[in-house]
């Protein structure tokens, strides 16, 4: 699994010159993504609807509203 490229600006570009706030969205060159975010299981698990499910092995995490809305020009349609 590798990282072929950042989708969306830089946490850089977006304002973030601290390192502090970095969420960050990647494709990989499998066709999967990788993020960057705030790790929130305990916090969304229970809010989750009756429809979704999460295995033991993955996490919740968010990321900003402008992480993903700067990153849409950038996700593929197919």
């Amino acid at each position: 699994m590798k990282i072929l490229r950042r989708i969306g600006d830089s946490p850089r570009l977006r304002g973030s010159v601290t390192g502090e706030s970095c969420p960050d969205i990647f494709e990989l060159n499998d066709g999967n993504f990788a993020v960057i975010g705030t790790e929130a299981t305990a916090k969304l698990d229970s809010e989750l609807p009756a429809d979704a499910a999460r295995a033991d092995y993955e996490r919740i995490v968010v990321i900003t509203r402008e992480t993903l809305l700067r990153a849409k020009r950038d996700i593929p349609d197919a």
